[in-house]
């Protein structure tokens, strides 16, 4: 009886997506604009996580 190999686990990008948003909240207090630095920042870590994504979908 042979065995099945294990499922593959999938990459996980949540952390960037949290990273880039209080990365960005920190930058933007300091300039005076946390609002922005955090949509921005969101949206940097939403970009990686759609990219680890699409990388991980190719595997």
């Amino acid at each position: 009886m042979a065995s099945k190999p294990p499922p593959r686990t999938p990459l996980a990008g949540g952390a960037p997506i949290a990273i880039g948003a209080m990365g960005g909240a920190v930058i933007g207090a300091s300039q005076g604009q946390v609002t922005a630095g955090f949509l921005i920042g969101f949206a940097a870590g939403a970009a990686i996580a759609i990219l680890i994504w699409l990388v991980d979908r190719r595997r």
